[in-house]
């Protein structure tokens, strides 16, 4: 026995003096990281103790700690509130339509932007496509509105060809559609960044040696590049997957109207309407804890069919 626990001491002395050493030796990198670590600590870490709220009738006087506790009170009327499965379904609806239509085009975007040749050309098509990301969505939900308007630009080409103009924002089978268009020209090009910075670590050999066998363009994109973005594409996705309830207030606010609630009314807007405008803080703070476990259970399950499927994953 006491040999184990010379051997245990020993042991942990080995690792402090690992630890002291790295940090002597690495500190620059450890100073690089630190304003990260700070935020996480204070912006994703601390306020993760304000999820109590989600079991409490929490009123501003009281606070956290003097607020009634009341169990599972505010999940039951989640669960049994006559709008959920309406709430619901939407944010499933249009986290697949983000999940399955928006994620593939960026890879498609890289493949096709990795093949043009002529550098001016690339660096003109990349910073085209790129701009649109760096507007906000109030400013995208505005030119949208015009766009589609009475006398926005759609409603006069119909009414050149001779049909009448539609209030296509106040149809509930437009949001969908424009709802994946526009993060489509939004998101897509920013969303190449990772891509062709994988890309671009592709040893140049293997590509010479497929075309010294005949391989053409296509066959090189197809069996060379796009094989070797596979791991990137498997982390990014299951990034993506964790926030599937999670499709992004700004977007949704921004484009829906009274008249699509319908179709566009998600957890997210709902939060706001109720939780900011209402002033009911216990029951938006159930909801998005909802939100947050059905997030990690999505990126576990993904995660776990990744490591079986294709070896990778993000642990």
């Amino acid at each position: 026995m006491a040999e184990k626990l010379s051997a245990v001491r020993q042991s942990r002395g080995r690792s402090s003096e690992s630890w002291g050493h790295n940090i002597k030796k690495y500190w620059p990198y450890y100073l690089m990281v630190l304003p990260g670590f700070i935020y996480f600590i204070i912006f994703k870490f601390i306020p993760m103790l304000g999820s109590v709220i989600a079991f409490e009738d929490y009123n501003i006087i009281g606070g956290i700690f003097n607020s009634e506790w009341v169990g599972l009170k505010h999940f039951r009327a989640l669960f049994t509130y006559e709008d959920f499965h309406r709430i619901l379904r939407n944010t499933m609806i249009l986290g697949f339509c983000k999940t399955i239509l928006i994620f593939p085009i960026p890879v498609i975007l890289s493949l096709m932007l990795n093949e043009v040749r002529g550098l001016k050309l690339k660096k003109a098509i990349q910073t085209a496509i790129y701009i649109p990301y760096f507007l906000s969505w109030v400013i995208v939900g505005g030119l949208i509105f015009d766009l589609f308007g009475i006398g926005g630009l759609f409603n006069n080409v119909r009414n050149a060809l001779g049909m009448e103009s539609i209030l296509v924002m106040q149809k509930e089978s437009w949001f969908r559609p424009i709802f994946v268009l526009s993060s489509i020209w939004k998101d897509a090009g920013w969303g190449t960044v990772v891509y062709m910075a994988a890309m671009s670590g592709i040893d140049p050999s293997l590509y010479e040696s497929a075309a010294m066998d005949g391989a053409s363009r296509f066959q090189r994109m197809r069996h060379i590049t796009f094989p070797l973005l596979i791991p990137t594409i498997i982390t990014l996705f299951l990034l993506n997957i964790g926030n599937f309830l999670e499709l992004g207030f700004d977007q949704v606010f921004n484009l829906q109207t009274p008249m699509t609630y319908s179709v566009s009314d998600i957890f997210d807007t709902y939060v706001y309407r109720v939780g900011i405008q209402q002033a009911q803080y216990s029951f938006t703070t159930a909801v998005g804890l909802f939100q947050s476990v059905v997030g990690l259970a999505l990126v576990l399950i993904f995660n776990k069919l990744s490591q079986k499927t294709s070896e990778g994953g993000l642990w």
